[in-house]
């Protein structure tokens, strides 16, 4: 069998996918590609399940926000193949007003709690997650910390006045 390498994973995943793998790229290396929501979890199943890929471990699960986009929010997971040595990073971008995602716990055991910390922060809604609440922060915050909904300063501080710096 031949070395296992981001050409052979993208061909294999766009014999199969074609329709929805989008916005391919591979920063510092690293295989990135787009999917819908509607095809993630038999996106995932198919890395993980595939004889010759064997993506078995999913490293992680988070999220960005770009408020300034109309979905604003892109899930994100990053899948590695510890049989083959190669990482895959899947991205979801998901509307701003109500974001949701299927559960990868159908997957994973362990995506139980990188969703919960999802949500906690982004406020990321995981469909048919076992027990999707909130794990860092306190249980009545009603803010998501991650969001980029606020000033990065207040503006009412004063320790960045000219006066403090003698002008």
């Amino acid at each position: 069998m031949a070395k296992l390498n981001n050409n052979t994973v993208l061909q294999r995943l766009q014999e199969r996918f074609a329709e929805t793998i989008r916005n391919v790229s591979e920063p510092f290396g690293l295989l990135t590609i787009e999917t819908d929501t509607t095809r993630i979890l038999d996106v995932l199943e198919f890395l993980k399940t595939d004889s010759e890929l064997q993506f078995g471990y999913l490293t992680d699960i988070t999220a960005v926000h770009y408020p300034d986009l109309e979905r604003a929010f892109a899930v994100v997971y990053h899948v590695h193949s510890l049989v083959n040595n190669v990482r895959i990073r899947i991205k979801v971008f998901l509307e701003g007003n109500y974001p949701a995602i299927p559960t990868a716990t159908v997957l994973w055991n362990g995506a139980d709690w990188m969703e919960r910390e999802t949500y906690d922060f982004f406020g990321i809604q995981f469909v048919g997650h076992p027990d999707l609440r909130r794990i860092l922060n306190v249980d009545d915050m009603d803010v998501f910390p991650m969001r980029k909904e606020y000033p990065l300063e207040d503006p009412n501080k004063v320790d960045k006045k000219d006066y403090f710096f003698g002008r």
